[in-house]
């Protein structure tokens, strides 16, 4: 908001624009989160909606390869996760894009913790096909899923080379000083930061699991736990 009112000044229009997608995202069709003038956004809506294409897509007319639903932008023929939305006035596309990864931590929480449960059971589960299975059908079938499926198939089912210690990017806690601002009980969110913040003193295979998905969809850095 800071930034576009300074910028208004100079009779620059300033959209702000939360992205989710990571790399893949980024080649194959983003989610976008618009914030600012409206206009501005209708005049530039052609832009968004490219970026949020499948490469094979982004030279098809506008009018025939989106299905507008008021401020929503979707391609029934695109890949499923790629987006765009207007969702308000200045500042509102970076909130929104803020919530999103606070939403993040606390569903990355779970599945780690899931799967730490499953790992320390008698069962000798087969994780990578569990993630597998959970990720065709089931209630909690999402990317997430399939990342973790991938990273398994990557680095193994005990994650031995992948760190417990889990860092982050500020999102979280922003949305946790939000959330107290205004009043809003946050706490899964809280507690994934929090165990975001102790896993340095206190690394677990919860934490190798939330480090290995972070790496998969976002290319964060991924600290090999040493092997001396």
């Amino acid at each position: 908001m800071r930034r576009a009112r300074a910028l208004a000044r100079h009779g620059i229009h300033f959209l702000d624009v939360g992205v989710s997608g990571g790399p893949s995202g980024a080649r194959g069709g983003a989610c976008l989160m618009v914030g600012g003038d409206r206009k501005i956004f209708t005049r530039y809506e052609r832009l968004f909606s490219d970026l949020s294409a499948a490469p094979s897509l982004i030279t098809t007319p506008h009018k025939e390869h989106t299905n507008k639903l008021e401020i929503v932008g979707m391609s029934s023929k695109r890949r499923p996760h790629g987006s765009y939305a207007y969702v308000g006035r200045s500042g509102a596309g970076h909130f929104v894009k803020m919530v999103h990864n606070g939403i993040e931590y606390g569903m990355m929480q779970s599945i780690g913790e899931g799967f730490e449960i499953m790992k320390e059971s008698k069962f000798r589960l087969p994780l990578k096909k569990v993630a597998d299975l959970y990720n065709k059908g089931s209630v909690i079938e999402s990317r997430l899923m399939e990342w973790l499926a991938k990273a398994f198939g990557a680095h193994g089912e005990d994650l031995k080379n992948i760190s417990g210690v889990v860092a982050h990017s500020g999102e979280g806690l922003w949305t946790v000083k939000i959330a107290k601002e205004l009043g809003v009980p946050v706490k899964v969110i809280k507690d994934a930061l929090d165990f975001r913040l102790k896993s340095k003193g206190n690394p677990s295979y919860t934490g190798q699991v939330i480090s290995a998905l972070r790496n998969q969809f976002g290319g964060h850095h991924v600290r090999k736990v040493s092997m001396e």
